[in-house]
């Protein structure tokens, strides 16, 4: 990965967009294709959420305009909660990164279960796999300006950064390769909590989705290359049974033995990741009092 130029990092534009009534509000629930997570008919337009805020902010790292999405629990202050990233899957978007994920974190810290933090989740691209392209390098924007950003809006810790990373299917992926940066910068996440990460296990297979120049740069961020290079992350994986990913999950499970460890009957669906993301709130929540204890 190319590190920024300290200048470059300076530049930020920001501009707010409303998210009340149906201006920019995306609804949850579409049908969607690739491996993007909807659940039809469940869930309500974010801007109709009171624990759902979308902000539109320029990214310098990515050239464009991107979403921030931030969930936070219902009736809790926002200022100073620790924030956890929700990254997105393939072909999909932060307003279309978990539909339910606020209801399930509210329901969890009204019942005591975790202490009160946010997810936020962030434009990252459709078939970025969260890496660097021409032009377009969406960890880079996680790792410099989605802290400033947080600091900005008095989230997160002292420096802004978030202290967990989630993510579904490529979002896994990303979500695996944060973590493996963050501790190769010296400032390592407590947690990360994957959902039917899209862990691929050959180069065939993956050279069809046009998502790396060639085998190399792909075996260069392949999580299942570089389980090392995660350090004492405590990990949650889950993966159904029935999943086009679970031979790479398997295989990643064989290898990095997370703490949590979760293979059931499902397939690679919003069926299964109903099931899954309330199980993946209560592992991040309970690493966060762990960390804070």
């Amino acid at each position: 990965m190319q590190t920024p130029e300290p200048a470059r990092a300076r530049f930020l534009r920001r501009r707010t967009v409303l998210t009340s009534g149906a201006a920019g509000a995306a609804v949850l629930g579409l049908g969607l294709s690739g491996d993007t997570f909807s659940i039809p008919g469940k869930a309500a337009p974010l801007a109709n959420q009171s624990n759902v805020s979308v902000e539109r902010v320029h990214s310098q790292a990515r050239n464009r305009e991107v979403d921030l999405v931030l969930m936070s629990p219902e009736g809790v202050d926002r200022e100073g909660l620790p924030v956890c990233l929700m990254l997105h899957g393939r072909y999909g978007d932060a307003r279309r990164s978990a539909a339910g994920l606020p209801n399930w974190l509210s329901a969890a810290v009204a019942e005591g279960r975790v202490p009160p933090f946010a997810f936020l989740a962030v434009d990252g691209g459709g078939n970025s796999y969260w890496h660097r392209h021409p032009g377009d390098d969406p960890m880079w924007m996680l790792l410099d300006e989605v802290p400033r950003w947080l600091g900005e809006r008095g989230l997160g810790g002292d420096d802004g950064q978030p202290f967990a990373v989630s993510g579904i299917s490529m979002g896994g992926f990303g979500a695996l390769l944060y973590a493996r940066r963050r501790h190769e910068h010296d400032s390592p996440v407590a947690a990360a909590a994957v959902v039917s990460p899209a862990l691929i296990t050959s180069w065939r297979e993956m050279s069809r989705r046009k998502a790396f120049v060639d085998e190399a740069e792909w075996a260069g961020m392949d999580p299942l290359r570089h389980i090392p290079e995660l350090g004492n992350v405590a990990l949650g994986v889950w993966c159904g049974l029935g999943d086009r990913f679970i031979t790479g999950t398997r295989e990643f499970i064989r290898r990095a033995r997370p703490e949590v460890a979760s293979t059931t009957p499902g397939g690679h669906n919003s069926r299964y990741y109903r099931k899954a993301l309330p199980e993946v709130v209560s592992f991040i929540g309970r690493k966060l009092a762990e960390h804070d204890a």
